[in-house]
């Protein structure tokens, strides 16, 4: 078994073998799964979960496996939030950014959405058991009316790559995984516009839009977000070689401020 997955490129036979030792069900089971992997199945969508945050969610066959790079952006974001905060999911995919910020917290009230029936149907079993809600539309589209105003921390995984280099992909993402959540325009940015265009209208004041980036987009997208009326930074992590952009609208949440001894 492992030399048919080494034979087949993968670099962590070894590991996968064992993982796929522990899930089949049966002798025919894993042979199949092997079959699959060795395929080019990426290997979340042969087991049907991810390793994300410390946590596994479920991945089902299409829909964009989390990476690992992304946990710096839960990260950050859990450093920017409270307990009960208000969380919203934009291209959730598996919903596993969401869920994983909700466990960091303790408890928020978590909405996600993603335009990808295959994703919503999956976000479902992962945001459920988070105590979220996942809606099916295109970005702020399906979105409940009065979270307007109201958003403490919105997450917004979009697809960041350039048009022209989706065929530089790896075959696992750009076979296997839905075109939309991998295309992000001729410059990798058209979804960046169109989520920062109308987030100040969904953000609480004070409250934060995170997204990823590519190294060479970070100006570019720094420079979309101040044009739509939020503070502008970015966090970098090495180690995952992360790029967070982070866009705060201004003002300060009333709730941080108790009024009349409320």
């Amino acid at each position: 078994m492992v030399h048919e997955l080494r034979a087949a490129g993968c670099v962590f036979a070894e590991d996968e073998a064992r993982l796929l030792v522990s899930a089949a069900r049966s002798p025919a089971e894993l042979a199949a799964m092997v079959e699959r992997r060795a395929a080019g199945l990426p290997l979340e969508h042969v087991l049907g979960w991810a390793e994300f945050h410390g946590q596994r969610f479920t991945v089902d066959a299409g829909v964009f496996v989390p990476r690992r790079r992304t946990e710096f952006l839960v990260d950050r974001a859990a450093s920017l939030a409270r307990p009960g905060a208000v969380v919203v999911d934009l291209c959730c995919g598996s919903g596993a950014l969401g869920a994983a910020l909700v466990a960091a917290l303790g408890r928020a009230e978590l909405h996600a959405a993603d335009i990808d029936p295959v994703a919503v149907r999956c976000a479902r079993r992962n945001v459920a058991a988070a105590g979220g809600r996942v809606y099916a539309g295109d970005l702020y589209d399906p979105l409940p009316a009065e979270l307007r105003g109201r958003v403490d921390v919105l997450l917004a995984n979009v697809p960041y790559v350039p048009t022209g280099e989706i065929g530089l992909l790896p075959p696992e993402a750009r076979i296997h995984e839905a075109r939309v959540a991998l295309d992000g325009g001729a410059d990798g940015l058209d979804v960046v516009r169109r989520v920062t265009a109308r987030a100040a209208r969904w953000l609480a004041p004070g409250g934060h839009l995170l997204f990823e980036t590519s190294d060479r987009q970070t100006p570019s997208a720094l420079d979309v977000v101040a044009g739509d009326g939020l503070v502008p930074r970015v966090a970098v992590c090495d180690e995952l070689d992360a790029t967070v952009v982070i866009g705060t609208r201004p003002g300060t949440d009333r709730r941080d401020h108790p009024v009349n001894g409320e």
